[in-house]
């Protein structure tokens, strides 16, 4: 089983969301979230002056899959979620080693 983390820009969770359904993921995670890479934030007029805004609003799509989907899934989400500029985002593999279904106490692939 794989954990993959997406960092995303926020108008593009819609299309994430919609891709991996097509793929076959039922469930997934979305936390709101604030950050920064090569973007290094950047500056906004409010009132006449000016200001850095350091991180920037993004979504972090996290889910929990067997292994037989996760190149399936990680394909959809760059597909997805890529625009060409700059802050489009990252995706993040990492194994999982137990998951437990809290309701019924299945464990981990009966649990995803």
């Amino acid at each position: 089983m794989k954990k993959i983390e997406a960092i995303i820009k926020p108008f593009k969770l819609d299309e994430v969301r919609e891709a991996l359904s097509e793929v076959g993921i039922a469930g997934l995670t979305v936390s709101e979230v604030k950050g920064f890479g090569r973007q290094k934030g950047h500056t906004e007029l409010y009132r006449g002056a000016e200001y850095v805004v350091d991180f920037l609003p993004k979504i972090k799509v996290e889910i929990v899959i067997g292994d037989d989907l996760v190149d399936q899934a990680v394909e959809a989400i760059i597909k997805a979620a890529h625009t060409g500029k700059i802050g489009d985002g990252k995706i993040f593999v990492m194994p999982v080693e137990q998951v437990v279904r809290i309701r019924t106490g299945e464990t981990n692939e009966a649990a995803i």
